[in-house]
């Protein structure tokens, strides 16, 4: 973590003695006048690095989790009470639109909730709003193939400025139907929107928002994976206007509906940080084209699945590194889809994104053992070893230990790791393997095998490597890493491939703060 040093303005003896005989009393009251205004100005342009532990200091609330959920359109959707947001992200001061549909209509309200440790509580109750009159609003056409795009067109319910006071972080909207009677059951779902900032900070958060939407089937079964030609086939399109549907993968999840994947991979990580007091600030897929809006912190984190990126964020990435800036992998199966943003029907920027090819070629092996799955898509981006250290390998996914190859390693200071030491259930459901050999530096942290399937047997590897400028760029090599360092109120540990992270594992913290606390 990087920190702008501050050196305070001091005189010398021998100046003071000079300058006193002189101009005895005046000038000497002068320059210590100055002392002083230089001083203040120095203090003012250094970075606030409490402001969150300071903000984890309010009051939280357990209440941002939903109660009553109810999936009634098909496997993912729930028509009672949804909505979605008009932006990834914003910034204080910007209006954000807020699109809600009731079905039947109903009169409803918006609890925004910042997320984060709050005493273990989870978030902060920002403000509430509403009752607010709710009617259905239709679901949009899907255009042919091969983009097959569902773009909602909703009127707004809610147009919410950004309050100054208001800190970046992830934020969940509660929505909740007001019952007409008594016996009448109320039901919720979520909208989630994320504040950004552009203050220098230690560490940068950026959640994995592409990713999320590529795996959302709003309103039926219309995601990234379910076109016909097959789950990997070129130039399909999906679109941030819609809803996130409860998460098609790995278990059944009612805090999914309407806030992607964020409870599920990146919370627990989101929970510690705020936990520790971290300087922390966060951002979007859609932020991370612009070099600058990384370069402002020392720390990059990509987190849980990452796996849709836009050329523009790899250029960034890159240029990032070679600035001097850490970037931690807290994650698995990052980088491998080139997904190139582009306006949506009423001109936004960064609303749609379009699979387009890989990072990196696809072997001839893994096309040959996964032929349908790869149809038609071929390499249209640099190898993403180039920034990570390894890459996306068949089989992707599966469970499999986490197991100490490099011990002495000071990522592993203070955690008593042994050679060939694990950590149960560590890497899934999908990691990094093939490490990048011939890169200068690049060392083996941990790796061993997972099995898809418990059947078929692949390979994973974490691995760190060098920086141009004293940095390093560290993969953890799985999506689970955050599961090993908490568990959030109403967060639950995933369990696929017949395997299983343990939860929060001291070790697991302890190589986290040491990746974090160096500098």
């Amino acid at each position: 973590m990087r920190e702008t040093s501050r050196k305070p303005f001091l005189f010398k003896r021998r100046d003071l003695l000079k300058s006193a005989m002189v101009l005895p009393g005046a000038l000497m009251s002068a320059s210590f006048a100055n002392q002083q205004k230089r001083s203040k100005v120095t203090q003012a342009n250094q970075p606030d690095r409490s402001l969150v532990r300071r903000e984890n200091e309010r009051p939280g609330t357990r209440e941002w989790q939903l109660t009553r959920v109810r999936i009634n359109q098909g496997k993912f959707r729930t028509s009672l009470i949804e909505g979605y947001c008009s932006h990834q992200s914003i910034s204080a001061g910007q209006t954000l639109n807020i699109f809600v549909s009731t079905d039947p209509g109903r009169q409803f309200t918006l609890d925004i909730y910042r997320m984060g440790y709050y005493g273990g509580t989870g978030a902060r109750l920002m403000t509430t709003i509403g009752p607010l009159e709710g009617s259905k609003q239709n679901v949009p056409e899907m255009t042919p193939a091969p983009a097959r795009l569902r773009q909602c067109q909703w009127v707004p319910s809610i147009e919410l400025n950004i309050p100054s006071d208001w800190l970046s972080g992830v934020y969940l909207g509660k929505l909740t139907t007001i019952p007409n009677a008594r016996s009448d059951p109320y039901w919720q779902s979520y909208v989630v929107f994320i504040v950004r900032d552009e203050r220098p900070a230690d560490i940068l958060f950026q959640c994995s928002d592409n990713t999320w939407q590529a795996y959302n089937c709003w309103p039926v079964n219309e995601s990234l994976y379910t076109h016909p030609d097959g789950a990997h086939a070129p130039d399909v399109a999906v679109s941030f206007d819609r809803p996130y549907g409860m998460y098609p993968q790995v278990f059944d999840s009612a805090l999914s509906v309407g806030s992607g994947e964020f409870l599920l991979w990146e919370y627990p990580l989101c929970y510690w940080l705020e936990q520790h007091g971290y300087d922390v600030t966060y951002g979007s897929n859609s932020d991370t084209i612009d070099t600058p809006f990384i370069t402002r912190c020392g720390t990059y984190l990509s987190v849980g699945h990452d796996e849709y990126w836009d050329i523009r964020q790899y250029r960034a990435a890159e240029a990032a590194i070679e600035d001097g800036v850490n970037v931690l992998w807290l994650c698995g199966n990052s980088v491998f889809i080139v997904s190139p943003f582009s306006p949506n029907s009423g001109g936004q920027e960064k609303r749609i994104i379009t699979r387009a090819g890989t990072y990196g070629a696809i072997r001839e092996d893994e096309l040959a053992s996964y032929s349908k799955m790869f149809a038609g898509l071929t390499s249209k981006g640099p190898d993403e070893r180039n920034i990570i250290g390894a890459r996306s390998v068949v089989p992707f996914n599966g469970g499999g230990d986490w197991t100490c190859t490099k011990p002495k390693h000071w990522v592993f200071e203070g955690t008593g790791m042994k050679q060939g030491e694990h950590i149960p259930g560590l890497v899934g459901w999908e990691h990094h393997g093939e490490p990048d050999l011939e890169r200068m530096g690049l060392e083996v942290l941990a790796e061993g095998s997972i099995w898809t399937d418990g059947k078929r047997e692949g390979s994973y590897a974490a691995t760190i490597f060098p920086g141009p400028k004293n940095n390093f760029v560290f993969n953890a090599a799985t999506i689970f890493w955050s599961q090993g360092l908490s568990t959030p109120p109403g967060h639950i540990l995933p369990w696929t491939h017949w395997s299983r992270p343990h939860g929060p594992d001291v070790r697991v913290q302890q190589i986290t703060h040491n990746l974090l606390r160096r500098q």
